[in-house]
């Protein structure tokens, strides 16, 4: 998932989203100096992205994709799911799209010491193109995906992948509408089992 799937999926807590944020930004363990409901969105970020990667409807959706794009499909999936997040945003969150968003960047700026650097460039991206909330607009995809092919170390298709992401959007989306609420749930799941003190975290268990 992406950043606005992230954000949201971490609920109500301004630390464990913000750790949610930093998730693609941080490599091994988190640095210990950081705030422990931060660290706890970084793991929840990684849980998410294993839920994500191994739920069948996922899978389905990856293998539909063809050569060469199927290498890319982590990628690509990501960023159209974000998409139809942002499509039907009043169907998952009382919040506007447009105030999420900003309140979000805000959260970030608020917090900008204990950002990575990488994190804190891409805010500057963020706050340029207004996202997460400009993930409501196709062309808003169609330009990330065209830095994201830019920064890959290898030759790759990503920055051409929207022609195929249009013509799928119909099988995305459905796959979007019948993993997500599931997604919310290991989410909320998760968070639960963390946070009360009964027993550790759950990993990612077998998606349905």
């Amino acid at each position: 998932m992406n950043i606005l799937a992230h954000a949201l999926l971490a609920g109500d807590d301004a630390a464990l989203r913000l750790g949610g944020v930093m998730g693609d930004f941080v490599r091994g363990t988190p640095d210990v100096a950081l705030p422990p409901r931060v660290r706890d969105g970084i793991y929840l970020h990684r849980a998410i992205d294993v839920f994500t990667d191994s739920h069948d409807e996922v899978r389905a959706a990856r293998e539909r994709l063809p050569a060469p794009f199927r290498r890319y499909a982590g990628i690509l999936l990501d960023m159209w799911f974000d998409h139809c997040l942002a499509r039907d945003f009043g169907n998952w969150s009382a919040r506007p799209l447009a105030d999420f968003s900003t309140g979000l960047r805000d959260e970030m700026h608020a917090a900008m010491p204990i950002l990575p650097d990488t994190l804190k460039r891409f805010l500057g991206y963020m706050d340029a193109n207004d996202l997460p909330a400009g993930y409501l607009q196709s062309e808003a995809i169609g330009k990330a995906l065209r830095g994201i092919s830019q920064r890959l170390s290898r030759a790759n298709p990503v920055a051409d992948a929207m022609p195929l992401l249009l013509s799928e959007d119909t099988m995305l989306r459905g796959t979007f509408e019948r993993f997500f609420p599931q997604l919310r749930e290991f989410a909320r799941e998760w968070c639960g089992s963390r946070f009360s003190g009964d027993s550790p975290a759950p990993s990612a268990p077998s998606p349905a």
